[in-house]
């Protein structure tokens, strides 16, 4: 079976990474990590890539000038390995139009809540504050619009009294790395496109709250 080379970009500890790379090594799965890069040399998902026998690279936003000769070295560095899909694992960067048209239809990010609600930082906290009853996270297509793609998988968890963020980020992360993996494999069966702003299953377009949505 021939798989769909994947890079995951990162720039912390690599948790969604890791569960990206647990399922490639299923038999049946049909998207193979071929690239981890990082903006920062200590992240720890670059030692969980070096561990699996991954290429891995680190490129420092700090070295360049503007964000649009970054987002032009990584575009660079990313086109090194021909992949099929460009996956967001806790990369922390707002990314420039030029990166975003480069990889449009094949570029995925996870983002804990579930949107549109509380695009940005501090999701955990925000929700707690505004006494949600429950929270989530969301699997989306990147467009220009910071965590505005269309969305293509939620998971949602229960928010319960006396909850600080930190419980609610535990609660969280268990659900990211049981949808994160599911989503890339959809898209490297060719089930999965975007278009016209879009998110299509099957040739269906999602709902606003994306798969198996209540909507």
């Amino acid at each position: 079976m021939k798989r769909s080379p994947i890079v995951v970009l990162i720039s912390g500890s690599g948790t969604n990474l890791q569960a990206i790379i647990d399922a490639c090594k299923l038999e049946d799965y049909p998207g193979e990590v071929v690239a981890v890069i990082s903006n920062k040399a200590d992240a720890y998902g670059l030692e969980r890539a070096k561990l699996e026998d991954i290429a891995n690279e680190s490129l420092s936003h700090k070295a360049f000038d503007s964000r649009e000769l970054y987002d032009q070295a990584l575009i660079a560095t990313i086109d090194k390995y021909q992949p099929e899909l460009v996956v967001l694992a806790g990369f922390m960067r707002i990314l420039t139009p030029q990166f975003v048209q480069h990889y449009q239809g094949r570029l995925l990010n996870i983002h804990p809540s579930l949107l549109p609600k509380y695009q940005g930082m501090n999701t955990h906290q925000r929700a707690i504050d505004a006494k949600d009853s429950e929270h989530g996270v969301s699997v989306h297509f990147v467009t220009e619009e910071l965590d505005g793609g269309p969305v293509i998988l939620q998971a949602k968890v229960p928010i319960f009294d006396g909850d600080v963020a930190d419980d609610l980020a535990q609660r969280v992360h268990e659900q990211e790395h049981r949808i994160y993996p599911l989503v890339v494999k959809w898209f490297c069966q060719k089930r999965l496109i975007m278009t016209n702003e879009h998110a299509l299953m099957d040739n269906k377009v999602l709902p606003v709250s994306g798969y198996a949505s209540e909507e």
